[in-house]
């Protein structure tokens, strides 16, 4: 992509998701994350009430006298995107390439990150770690992440979520929020999922484009996996092809459902042929 082509896209992305988060999301980002964790602060004599699983033996033991421990919540936060630029993630039959819809909903987790003064890092991924950015503040960061997204070419075409959820937990030890954005077209990822959910709070964003569900009849049509990078001839008009493609798409979208419920995890889904700020703004809500 050429540079002047780069920054006006990136410019674009920046003005209207700068513009949700300012006048929408910042509100329901705070409500939905705050408070979930706690640090501890300081030392206070006990007082009647105080939960004795606060005590702080040591330092009652060395002043003769009981003191707890007082905690606050963690006022900043890390968020980690973990965005899949495999090769499916650049098709879109609808009004956008599915890989322009997660700029712009990573756009605006970013910028309600940073307006809250939280970190923000990512990981890109594809049946590889492509590139990983780690978590800071600032807007420059965001514009950053924001670039890459849109102008970032895979050395890997094929996706293995597994092995980005591994790589994030031995990269991110500290507790935090984790999107993991991609269409999901794989499997085997769930023990890696509950893994990652047991220490961090995980949220499954699926990107679904109409035609990663349905094959349009347009008769014989020669066709190439874009991840594979097998080519074929397909008679998209007979029946059962269409059948199996779209049982295809339902075992990915069973998968996906199931593993982020068995590992407690968060999950929502957008399609590029819809708004994603209601759906965000739901999720949000629901979250607070």
């Amino acid at each position: 992509m050429e540079v002047s082509e780069l920054l006006k896209k990136v410019r674009k992305i920046e003005i209207k998701t700068k513009g949700l988060t300012n006048h929408i999301f910042s509100g329901e980002y705070h409500s939905a994350f705050k408070g979930r964790g706690m640090s501890f602060s300081e030392v206070r004599e006990y007082q009647y009430g105080d939960d004795i699983r606060n005590i702080d033996w040591n330092v009652t033991a060395r002043l003769q006298h009981p003191y707890v421990k007082i905690f606050e919540e963690e006022r900043e936060l890390t968020i980690m995107l973990l965005i899949d630029v495999s090769k499916s993630s650049y098709i879109g039959s609808q009004q956008q390439l599915k890989n322009e819809l997660i700029s712009e909903i990573a756009g605006v987790l970013a910028f309600s990150a940073i307006q809250n003064n939280d970190k923000v890092g990512v990981l890109f991924f594809s049946d590889k770690v492509e590139m990983f950015i780690p978590p800071k503040k600032g807007k420059s960061h965001v514009l950053r992440i924001i670039r890459e997204i849109l102008n970032f070419e895979p050395q890997h075409p094929q996706t293995n979520i597994s092995i980005a959820l591994q790589s994030f937990q031995n990269m991110v030890k500290r507790k935090c929020i984790a999107f993991v954005i991609s269409d999901f077209i794989d499997e085997n990822y769930e023990q890696e999922l509950r893994h990652a959910a047991r220490r961090h709070d995980v949220i499954g964003i699926k990107i679904n484009d109409q035609l990663d569900a349905e094959l349009p009849d347009v008769g014989l049509l020669q066709v190439r996996d874009v991840e594979t990078g097998e080519q074929r001839w397909v008679d998209t008009s007979d029946k059962t092809t269409r059948e199996v493609y779209a049982q295809r798409s339902d075992f990915y979208e069973k998968n996906f459902g199931r593993s982020f419920r068995k590992a407690n995890a968060d999950q929502l889904q957008i399609k590029t042929s819809q708004s994603y700020v209601h759906i965000l703004m739901n999720f949000f809500k629901k979250r607070a």
